[in-house]
Formats: structure tokens, sequence, C-alpha cells
């Protein structure tokens, strides 16, 4: 499997191009000095997330090479950049390919099987983000076994290596997906140790960081910057899960029982809905959702909070998911959703990946092996 060579860009001419690129990011508005990964940033303005392809693979069979050939394809891939998206998020699950014993030594098998994605991306004038996106029980125990945070450093370290002489300019890695954190301080320790050993795998890479538990927006907050200038902070934004998650059968228990939750939220749509629910304390999460006036003014808040914490710090920030459960929510209540956060995000200057292409949440459906474009949710991200 060939490799894509990194960017022989000299740093003088990239850093040329920074008064163009970056101008109003708020590294510039503060005046900082402006790190490569900003000038990076430039190309995760608009993505979309590649799921159930190399994580979240619920088949029986698993993951096969036979799943990883089909489920996305290039005509997948062309379509993607067609609709103007300039960078995929690959999803991948490192438990298919983790020796416990030997982390470090990665099946070279399942590693080609990656690279072909990799590189499709690529080849199509992608930008690609490798997201580590275990299940939770892998989570579960960087949370709280010392040992396995060091096997889980080694195995970075090995990845980061293996993509080390790949575009640097185009190839991101991502220390976690939504760690599951209770202690936000213990978070910080082991991202720096995850981060410390990605960047000695891969010395010229942009590495991107997130908060504690699930990566919200509120964890980031709390987080302080890696000692490494080179790094881009993201967070994930689902608010509020009463409309974006209605219908879903996961995390809440009673979100399976929402139906009709509308966007923007009022009070006498949200009542409709909480009569559906029948525990009372549930259905008073539901009544307040309502009162709460869930609007773009009411997101616009919410990003903005992220963004003051980025120029504070003089950093990056990224929102690398975003998106609604389709199966029960109004069509255009999604894609009012969808408009206001993602011209929210714009707004505020951060770049974004809606969650996800062909999945629960995504842009398009497939029918009978074809793909088909949501037109609706296409221009509320502003796409083609």
């Amino acid at each position: 499997m060939s490799r894509m060579k990194v960017s022989r860009v000299k740093l003088p001419v990239v850093f040329l191009l920074l008064s163009v690129l970056v101008a109003g990011s708020p590294a510039a508005q503060t005046g900082a000095k402006v790190s490569l990964a900003f000038v990076r940033a430039e190309r995760l303005r608009r993505g979309i997330n590649a799921s159930e392809w190399f994580a979240q693979v619920y088949d029986k069979r698993g993951y096969t090479p036979e799943h990883f050939q089909a489920w996305t394809t290039a005509e997948d891939i062309a379509l993607i950049k067609s609709m103007g998206f300039d960078h995929v998020r690959l999803s991948v699950n490192p438990q298919p390919m983790f020796n416990e014993r030997e982390p470090n030594k990665i099946p070279t098998e399942y590693l080609s099987y990656l690279d072909a994605a990799v590189k499709m991306i690529l080849d199509h004038g992608l930008a690609v983000v490798i997201d580590l996106h275990p299940e939770t029980d892998f989570k579960e125990r960087l949370a709280k076994d010392d040992e396995f945070v060091e096997r889980v450093a080694d195995f970075w370290r090995a990845l980061a290596a293996h993509y080390a002489t790949w575009d640097a300019e185009r190839v991101f890695l991502e220390i976690l997906n939504e760690p599951e954190f209770s202690d936000r301080y213990r978070w910080l320790g082991v991202q720096m140790k995850l981060a410390a050993a990605i960047r000695k795998g891969a010395p010229a890479h942009t590495i991107i960081a997130a908060g504690a538990r699930w990566s919200n927006d509120d964890e980031l907050v709390f987080q302080e910057p890696l000692h490494d200038a080179n790094v881009i902070y993201n967070f994930h934004f689902y608010l509020p899960s009463i409309f974006t998650h209605q219908g879903a059968t996961w995390n809440k228990y009673y979100w399976h029982w929402l139906r009709g939750v509308r966007y923007p939220s009022t009070e006498e749509s949200a009542e409709r809905a909480a009569a559906l629910v029948p525990d009372e304390v549930d259905r008073l999460q539901v009544i307040r959702y309502g009162r709460e006036h869930w609007d773009a003014a009411r997101v616009e808040s919410e990003m903005k909070q992220a963004a003051e914490w980025a120029r504070r710090r003089g950093v990056r920030l990224a929102c690398s998911e975003f998106g609604v459960y389709r199966e029960y929510a109004d069509p255009e209540d999604r894609a009012a959703w969808l408009h206001d956060v993602r011209t929210s995000l714009e707004h505020n200057g951060i770049g974004w990946a809606m969650w996800d292409y062909s999945g629960s949440f995504g842009v398009v459906t497939k029918k009978d092996g074809k793909a088909v474009a949501d037109e609706g949710v296409l221009r509320a991200l502003g796409m083609k």
C-alpha cells in the first residue's frame, strides 16, 4: 500500500499565507502568536463524519474486509466532495486491532484496509481526521486503569508513526472520541499522556484534543491547553438532546418515548410531547425544554462561550459532531436546528463536521446501494 508523503511546503511560505487564512481568527484578534494549527484548521471548515465504517460496526460478522470495501465506497467519497465538504472525520475503533500484550504491534492486514480508506479520501482532495473511536468499555478502562493508559499510549505512538509519512497538511490525529471521564482532572493527565505519545510518533501532524465527559461544550471550557502548539480543540454539540435525540434508544431511557418535540421550542408543543412520557420526573424535563425557548439565539449563546474560551487561550477550535436523529424529528425542524447550529459555528469562526454521512443522523440515505441526498439538510448546511 503506497503512502502519501509529508507535505514539502516550507514553513516561511505557510506563514506568509497566514494573514489571508486566519485574519479573523481568535489568535489574530488578540495579537497572540499564531501556530501551525491555525493554518491547518482552514482545511477543517465543513466536514462530514464517516460512521459505521471502521467504528460502531454492529453487524454480527463484525469488522470484515467485505464491510470495509462496501460500506463507504469511492462513489460515496466523490459525492461528499461534490456536495462541498472539505474533510471527512473517519471514526476508527482501535479494539479490533488492539493487542493487549503488545499494543504497539498493529496487524498489518487491518492497517492495509484503513490505509486504503484514508488514501481514498485524500485522493478525492479531502482532508481526513483519524478519530480514535472505541466502545464504552475501552474508555471506561482508560478512566480507571493506569496500566491500560500506558498500553493505549503505546498503541497511539505506533499508529501515529505509521501515518507520520502521510501528508501532514491533510491528515489529522484525534486523541479520543467523547472521553467518558467523570473525573475531569484525570482526563487532563490522560490526554496529556496520549498526546505526547502521538507527538512522539508523528512530530509534524496536527493533533485534535477534547474536554472530558463526551466532549460537551461545557467540558471544553474546563480544559486547559496542552503544552503543544500544534493542536486543535474540539467539542460536540447536540443540545438540547430532548430534541436532537427524540426516539433514540440509547443513553437516557425516556428518550425512546419522545415524539413530536419541536424546534424552536414552545411551551405548548413541549407539553404535548411531554404527555407521551410516563414518568413525571422525565416529563418535567420535556416541559422545561419548552420554557427554555431553544432557538437560534439560545444556540448562539452556547457557541459564544466556546469561542470565547478559545479566544482567551489563543487556540483554534472545531465542532467535530452535531446532528439530529432523523427517524422521529420533523424534517423542517431538523433542518432549522442544523441551520442555526451551522451558522452560529461559522459566525464564531469554528470549523465543523456534521454527524453523519449515511447513518441515523445522515445527510444521505442509501436505497438499493445508492446514496440519496437530503436536500433540506444540504440547504441547512449551506452546501450544494
